[in-house]
């Protein structure tokens, strides 16, 4: 088992890892909107949220020499389902045709109050 951590992304806000890579795969912990420089969330918008989540991910994975591209599985957590459809146009923006499997809940909390935030699962290239 191997952790990851990129200075460049979000430090971790409790006692986890950023990523651990285990059985040919990388398991990201969930990435809230934080703008890894000031540690803040960035924008009020779910849009804005969501695309820095998703850049937030894509940095852990890095570390890895991986991209969004190698992504198998995420899970997204809203905080309002109203905000879905939104989050989707950003979320099939940013992806593409890359099209990994995917879970959608709402939930009551997020950390920091965030609108969204964002977990995966990643396939090591080889």
């Amino acid at each position: 088992m191997q952790f990851i951590h990129h200075p460049d992304a979000p430090k971790a806000v409790g006692p986890y890892s950023q990523a651990i890579v285990t059985g040919g795969l990388v398991f990201c912990s969930g990435q809230t909107p934080l703008n890894p420089q000031t540690m803040q969330l960035e924008g009020t918008t779910i849009e804005v949220q969501t695309r820095q989540a998703l850049a937030n991910l894509g940095t852990v994975l890095s570390a890895h020499g991986l991209g969004l591209q190698d992504i198998v599985k995420t899970t997204v957590f809203l905080k309002n389902f109203a905000d879905f459809q939104r989050m989707n146009a950003v979320y099939a923006e940013v992806f593409g045709e890359h099209r990994p499997a995917r879970t959608t809940v709402e939930v009551s909390r997020l950390p920091l109050e965030a609108l969204v935030e964002i977990e995966c699962i990643a396939a090591v290239r080889g």
